[in-house]
């Protein structure tokens, strides 16, 4: 391939943060037209590096080199690199809910006549880009009204509709079922068909390996190296290899060395009936009984909208659902979780799905959020002791490893696995003796979700009961015991991990076999 075949170089680029080194010389190529991935650890320096590619953090805030299409580009801006064709979506999704599908695809980008917006040909031009992303809804539709799957589809769209040659996705598949992973893949190899570049970071190495004509590694802010898929290899690349460069080191097995333990009966839930609150007719959690042992990780395995979610956070607080019936006992003794501090109390901690809409208050230090589900741990005379607030919050990140220069540092600044780990923290500082973990390992790295199993296994051999959902059956197989099957609002089977497998969970999770719970 010739140098015309190249849409990207980044060269020797360096950032640098206070205290910190984001970016040391990191160098890649991007050919075209391809998909290329970029991978590492959380906190490794990929996203700081699209954000100097795309002018979030512009020119002379940087060194190094941006080569576009043969030039070199000093981009100041967000909106400059979109002039010429590059486009990036984050992880956090950038919709209005308010506005329609089609305003939301044209926003900052309406073709006006006489200064009015023509919608009639907005709708149709919405309607070919929507078609391209195989979104097919009205239009008109509001977007708080379409789930997370069209919604990044939309963003999609929207970048399509600036005529771009490059295309940047940050995680675009970590709050997508399997279904809608899928979908957007086959979207970005159609785009490739039509000449368009992608460049796709994500944790998902079995999505990257199936998908990438290349990966890019990056390690502690520099480049390990590129690798180019073997067409001829049925496996296109070592996994192995990629995890090595990635971490530093082999992962002869991803899930660390677990000893089943099984005490007495540490949390039983009997009968638990929860009505929708949006649907009264219909019952998210119907009569649902299970029990946890000391020393026991207890996964529950579903389909997407089977009810696990709500389950749990209908029993922590009753904070999701109009409640019908039910009781919780803990260590033998039936305890009133009805608001969230009784269920603190009670020993009960669970750590949502969603750490920054529901887990963390972005605006908080480290050190604050530790402390904050058990603050009476730390207060005298209703005031809070600072020097306690302090030992507990660094006790904490040496305990989890949590990579931040000060615990006074913004959760906002952290990484996605050290944010997943200050949030662990954070209930672990209640004492629990239930842990109850919502997909605790989405959206981090293989090294990072090794030290969250860790973590989960080490509460497991102090005795406390643990609760995990995954949406991954391989996660679920690597590290419980024992596994639930959910499916509309009822347990469908229990089956011990180490003699099942992903078949018989799905057809557990699909309602085809009940092997009673």
């Amino acid at each position: 391939m010739g140098d015309s075949d190249v849409i990207l170089e980044m060269r020797h680029i360096s950032k640098e943060f206070p205290g910190v080194k984001a970016l040391e010389d990191v160098t890649m190529v991007v050919r075209r037209p391809t998909i290329h991935a970029i991978c590492g650890e959380n906190g490794a320096g990929k996203s700081t590096l699209m954000k100097v590619l795309t002018g979030v953090w512009p020119h002379g805030t940087y060194t190094g080199q941006i080569i576009y299409n043969g030039e070199e580009m000093r981009f100041k801006t967000l909106k400059s690199s979109e002039k010429v064709g590059i486009a990036i979506i984050h992880q956090e999704l950038s919709l209005i809910p308010e506005l329609s599908v089609t305003e939301n695809i044209f926003i900052g980008n309406e073709k006006t006549t006489n200064f009015l917006i023509d919608w009639t040909e907005a709708r149709q031009r919405a309607e070919k880009i929507m078609e391209r992303v195989h979104l097919d809804v009205d239009p008109d539709t509001p977007s708080k009204n379409l789930g997370v799957g069209q919604q990044q589809l939309i963003e999609i769209a929207r970048a399509l509709s600036k005529n771009i040659q490059l295309l940047i996705l940050d995680e675009p598949t970590s709050a997508l079922n399997e279904e809608e992973s899928d979908n957007l893949l086959q979207i970005l190899h159609e785009l490739k068909d039509e000449g368009i570049t992608s460049i796709m970071i994500s944790h998902k190495l079995e999505e990257l390996t199936r998908t990438a004509d290349a990966i890019t590694i990056i390690r502690d802010g520099h480049t390990v190296e590129t690798i180019i898929a073997d067409e001829a290899a049925p496996e296109r690349y070592d996994i192995n290899r990629i995890i090595r460069g990635m971490v530093g080191r082999p992962l002869d097995n991803r899930y660390p060395s677990h000893e089943r333990l099984s005490g007495p009966v540490v949390f039983k839930v009997d009968g638990w009936t929860v009505r929708n609150p949006i649907r009264p007719d219909m019952l998210s959690a119907n009569n649902v009984s299970f029990e946890v042992h000391a020393g026991e990780v207890v996964g529950f395995a579903g389909l997407m909208g089977a009810g696990r979610t709500e389950l749990f956070r209908s029993i922590v607080g009753r904070s999701w659902g109009n409640f019908v019936s039910g009781r919780v006992k803990v260590k033998g003794q039936e305890v009133d979780t009805s608001t969230v501090p009784k269920a603190i109390d009670a020993g009960l901690a669970y750590v949502p799905e969603d750490r920054k809409m529901l887990g963390l208050n972005l605006l908080d230090t480290v050190s604050r959020t530790i402390v904050s589900a058990g603050l009476s741990r730390i207060s005298e005379h209703f005031l809070i002791n600072g020097d306690k607030e302090a030992m507990a919050a660094e006790s904490a990140r040496d305990d989890l490893h949590i990579k931040t220069p000060t615990i006074l540092e913004g959760v906002d600044k952290l990484s996605g696995g050290n944010q997943q780990k200050t949030l662990l923290g954070k209930w672990l500082f209640t004492e629990p003796d239930v842990l109850i973990l919502d997909e605790p390992t989405r959206g981090i790295d293989v090294g990072a979700k090794y030290e969250i199993y860790s973590l989960i296994f080490e509460q497991a051999a102090l005795g406390k009961a643990v609760v995990v959902i995954s949406s991954e059956l391989p996660e679920l197989l690597g590290i419980c015991d024992v596994i639930y099957a959910f499916h509309e609002g009822r347990i469908t089977g229990m089956v011990d991990a180490r003699e099942t497998n992903q078949e018989e969970l799905m057809r557990m999770m699909t309602g085809i076999e009940t092997t009673a719970a």
